[in-house]
């Protein structure tokens, strides 16, 4: 899947992500089954890892629940 697919205007931050910080990600939900991830610094050059929809869901939730702790 080519990066182009995603809507360009589509990308966000988190809600956690405060001025002046340039160590987060971008996440784009704009195509009905996939989600696009790429490096906030790098902007539209960043390569864009894309994840079926229904495992990033997944990958939230283990986050949210502390399933990934080292």
């Amino acid at each position: 899947m080519s990066p182009a697919s995603f809507q360009e205007g589509a990308w966000y931050t988190s809600s956690y992500t405060t001025g002046g910080q340039n160590d987060c990600v971008e996440v784009n939900y704009s195509l009905e089954d996939q989600v696009g991830v790429r490096d906030s610094k790098l902007g539209t050059t960043s390569p864009v890892l894309t994840t079926p929809a229904a495992q990033w869901v997944c990958l939230l939730a283990a986050v949210q629940e502390g399933a990934l702790d080292a």
